[in-house]
């Protein structure tokens, strides 16, 4: 029964997001600071919020991104759509699962794929960036990049981070940050300050990406 359920779940969320980003305009800035390192052959690590999600999970269709997935069994939809939209995933988190996770990220970058992380998931606090979101980047030596969204119209669950979903016919804005890259002998301080700092960047630039559509919904 559960299967069943998770496999209409998939199928169904690809319909109605494929419906609702159909009459949605999308805009992409930044977009080189992630096609430099594609034409290179290296893939990056993507790190957004988990409030924004769905935007950038569209924007990604079809790239082959690998996105790490609570094995919480509200994750396993997710997974669904996210599949369904041609994207991969692998299952933990910084909770559950996390070194399963942590490998199956590893094995995906070697084998050339991008990854897409929420450090602030599956389970908030709402944007607090967990420096173990790090640990993929510091293994494996991949650039991480900001990677945010914004739309002039949005709904917000009464979720922990206030999920975000586009409404129809709004301007979508999704940008990419500028990368920044973690030592691979970092010590536990160095992994903080710099998850501090790409928290400040993904709000700096989520709030750009909001001005840039009329002062819309981003963050929090």
């Amino acid at each position: 029964m559960s299967e069943a359920r998770f496999r209409a779940a998939g199928l169904l969320g690809r319909g109605f997001l494929g419906g609702l980003f159909a009459t949605c305009r999308f805009r992409v800035e930044g977009g080189e600071n992630w096609l430099r390192f594609r034409r290179e052959g290296r893939p990056v690590i993507l790190v957004l919020w988990h409030a924004q999600l769905l935007p950038l999970v569209h924007e990604r269709r079809g790239t082959g991104t690998v996105s790490l997935v609570s094995e919480h069994s509200d994750g396993e939809y997710i997974a669904r759509v996210i599949g369904r939209m041609g994207m991969s995933t692998v299952r933990g988190s910084s909770t559950r699962g996390g070194i399963q996770g942590l490998k199956g990220l590893i094995r995906a970058a070697r084998a050339g794929h991008d990854l897409a992380l929420t450090p602030d998931g599956p389970r908030g606090p709402a944007r607090v960036f967990k420096p173990g979101a790090l640990l993929a980047a510091q293994i494996t030596g991949l650039p991480v990049i900001p990677y945010a969204a914004a739309s002039s119209g949005a709904w917000r669950l009464a979720s922990w981070d206030r999920f975000m979903v586009p409404q129809p016919f709004s301007a979508v804005r999704v940008g990419y940050g500028a990368p920044r890259w973690i030592e691979r002998d970092a010590p536990r301080e160095t992994l903080e300050a710099r998850a501090r700092e790409l928290a400040a960047d993904l709000d700096a630039l989520s709030v750009r990406l909001a001005d840039a559509v009329g002062g819309g919904a981003s963050v929090g």
